[in-house]
């Protein structure tokens, strides 16, 4: 187990880290992302001995359902929050769209590292957009907020479930169960597999999911020296823009049971948001836009509450029964 100092002595509180583990997913792209994390805390601390636990979660091994039919993508937390609370691991790096947006108890999001890309791609063999495919092509994804999008603007199309890691989708187009396929661009890019996006997804109406394409770090709460030792890793436009996203969705309810989307850009002080939420059918939506000025945490998710607020205003609780209306 890591050599955590004693966080009440003060003279050891900053000292470098001896040891640190951290809890993965045995995906290639979540091996990717612990890796990538590895050797950033190296860089800081070349004297650290960094190992990775690889874990299978409850979301890798479920794949005959979709996520909002199982517990959504807190499936993919758990078991890694366990290593966590039982010693094995010191922290745990996530795609942080998969986290949920409200977090446990005795547990930190403490750090937010910088983006890749947020858009979503398509990816396709045949095709090289989704206006090119002709009527009854199968387009498969994961994801509610996608399928919304897709049934609004292509009713002659056939949208299908998607689930399984990012190789597994992959294979199952590539084996003509699919004509294309949505998903994340950024962990494509991860791993090096650019040249199979066919294009890149505009965030009008495409939004994407609240946090797409960051990293988070997960740790304990009652270890405050891993919380600094991760500091320098923080990305503060990314920090913003996702504090902005996760309040929207924290306040309509964000699971993988709604279709919610939540998009923010922190640049020179200023943050613009997107938000919409949606029918499954996409026959429905509520959409709001956000601008202004913010240079702390607190500033980007009162931006975030006043979109939340705008799209409950416009009847988003009668597309998410689970909430309470206002």
């Amino acid at each position: 187990m890591s050599q955590i100092q004693n966080s009440s002595s003060s003279s050891t509180a900053l000292d470098a880290p001896k040891r640190l583990v951290i809890a993965s997913r045995e995906s290639r792209l979540a091996m990717w992302q612990a890796e990538y994390v590895r050797d950033c805390l190296k860089k800081l601390y070349p004297q650290c001995d960094v190992q990775i636990l690889g874990m299978t979660t409850r979301g890798d091994q479920i794949l005959d359902k979709a996520l909002s039919k199982v517990g959504g993508k807190g499936l993919f937390v758990k078991e890694l929050e366990t290593a966590l609370e039982d010693g094995r691991a010191d922290l745990a790096v996530h795609s942080l769209k998969d986290v949920p947006m409200v977090m446990p108890d005795g547990f930190d999001l403490s750090c937010v590292m910088a983006r890749e890309d947020a858009r979503d791609a398509f990816v396709s063999n045949d095709y090289a957009s989704l206006e090119d495919l002709p009527p009854g092509a199968i387009v498969g994804t994961s994801s509610l907020r996608r399928e919304s999008v897709l049934r609004a603007k292509f009713p002659h199309l056939v949208i299908e479930p998607l689930r399984g890691n990012l190789d597994t989708r992959m294979g199952k187009l590539d084996r003509g169960e699919y004509q294309a396929i949505i998903l994340a661009a950024a962990g494509l890019k991860r791993l090096g597999l650019e040249s199979r996006i066919r294009a890149c997804l505009p965030y009008d109406p495409y939004t994407p999911a609240a946090g797409q394409g960051a990293l988070g770090i997960e740790t304990l709460s009652q270890n405050p020296n891993i919380k600094h030792w991760l500091a320098p890793l923080n990305d503060l436009p990314t920090l913003l823009a996702v504090s902005a996203e996760r309040m929207v969705s924290r306040q309509l309810g964000g699971s993988c049971e709604v279709p919610l989307a939540a998009h923010a850009v922190w640049d020179k002080e200023q943050m613009h948001i997107r938000s919409f939420v949606a029918s499954t059918d996409g026959k429905a939506i509520c959409l709001a836009i956000g601008n202004g000025p913010v240079q702390s945490v607190a500033q980007a998710e009162a931006l975030g509450l006043a979109v939340a607020q705008d799209l409950l205003a416009q009847g988003a609780a009668d597309l998410i029964p689970q909430i309470p209306k206002q």
